[in-house]
């Protein structure tokens, strides 16, 4: 008798997560809290309970502060642990979220210093990231530069980046940018913009995904009630890696080119316009060209007056205005598809530009009244602008949903 002998063979997919952590460092408590318990704590416990899987986290220096001014100082040991353990590849970063590509070279060094500074603090005198997260993805040659000068190796980028189109890159190779010699790995549009085991799950047959998003996706934003990420971890099919690891499985092969300037959402449509950052940098948007001008203004004055016995109040403050986040909640896009908010919020607006404001006003030794009176002015002639804006325009949006 012969038996026909079935051979069942089992397809593993090969998934790639890459997860960023972040808070404004002037976040009132409850908000950081609701998402560490709703997100962070989620993804910490999925690891601790799946000793197989891996991620890539990064985690910006200011959340690590505030968790400590919170004491939730259990949360760094936990992570610490995590990274121990080799579940864990944490990047480095700019300790305060600021758009890289728009601010002075000598404030993204700084932060980038001041970063390194706070997971040695927490981390061990010897922690040194391989790889460097560039908040909101915003690439650019000048900073990728930095970025490789101050001794990082990779970079993760949106496959935009690769031929300023979607669906044109190869995201399971490693790439080289050619500007600054570093390692770059891209993440997938497709796979990133959405719930990763939800679309795991409908497609089927996906060998390798190399995902990016904001930590808040697995709890705050999106809710998963039946907890399909737990039970995708789960899965006999599924193999994780870091991207440390997956660059040194890689060997020497790199697939060598110059990414365009660009962002994690930047569109097709944007950079054909020349408008790479346009989510923090329009043109054709008054309130972020004023704020820009705040901005910019602040901070020459800031680093005008470095003498000042109060100069680190006015750093204090300064950092927490040049947040990305300041520029974003002046964007007024709709972020649904990303399980994200309506990106206009005349409150998060004004907070931040009160912080450009404070870090003028605490330089009371050096700074004539005519600088400060000028600065009064400028944020008031914003607040004008986006209220304005606001009640005439998007209160009736926002209401509506």
């Amino acid at each position: 008798m012969i038996f026909d002998i079935c051979i069942l063979i089992l397809v593993i997919m090969v998934w790639i997560n890459f997860l960023h952590l972040y808070q404004p460092a002037n976040s009132e408590e409850h908000i950081i809290e609701e998402a560490t318990q709703k997100s962070y704590l989620r993804i910490l416990r999925s690891l601790e309970e799946n000793p197989e899987i891996k991620y890539t986290l990064n985690i910006s220096g200011c959340l690590f502060l505030r968790w400590k001014e919170m004491g939730r100082g259990d949360l760094i040991k936990r992570i610490k642990n995590l990274i121990e353990r080799g579940q864990i590849d944490l990047t480095g970063t700019a300790a305060y979220h600021p758009f890289l590509p728009l601010i002075p070279k000598e404030e993204t060094r700084r932060q980038i210093k001041e970063n390194e500074e706070i997971l040695k603090k927490y981390l061990g005198e010897n922690f040194k990231p391989r790889g460097f997260f560039i908040p909101e993805m915003a690439y650019s040659k000048d900073v990728a530069k930095i970025i490789k000068k101050m001794g990082y190796s990779w970079i993760i980028l949106d496959e935009i980046s690769y031929s300023g189109k979607i669906g044109k890159a190869d995201t399971s190779k490693v790439y080289q940018d050619e500007a600054s010699g570093l390692d770059v790995v891209l993440r997938s549009r497709r796979y990133s913009n959405g719930y990763f085991p939800d679309k795991a799950g409908e497609e089927g047959g996906i060998e390798f995904a190399l995902t990016g998003n904001d930590g808040e996706l697995y709890g705050l934003r999106h809710e998963d009630p039946t907890g399909e990420y737990e039970k995708f971890l789960q899965r006999k099919d599924l193999k994780t890696e870091t991207v440390s690891e997956f660059i040194s499985r890689a060997g020497k092969d790199r697939l060598k080119f110059t990414p365009w300037d660009c962002s994690w959402e930047s569109t097709e449509k944007d950079l054909k316009k020349n408008k790479p950052y346009i989510l923090w940098y329009n043109r054709d948007n008054i309130t972020q060209i004023k704020i820009w001008e705040l901005a910019n203004l602040t901070y020459r004055i800031v680093q005008k007056h470095r003498e000042d016995p109060n100069y680190y109040w006015a750093r204090w403050h300064l950092v927490r205005g040049l947040a990305s986040c300041t520029f974003w909640w002046a964007s007024e896009k709709n972020f649904e598809h990303i399980f994200g908010p309506y990106a206009w919020n005349p409150d998060e607006i004004e907070k931040r530009i009160n912080e450009l404001v404070k870090a003028v006003r605490s330089l009371e030794a050096s700074t004539s009244l005519g600088t400060k009176i000028k600065v009064e002015n400028m944020s008031l002639e914003i607040k004008k602008v986006v209220w304005e804006k606001h009640w005439k325009i998007h209160e009736k949006k926002i209401r509506k949903k």
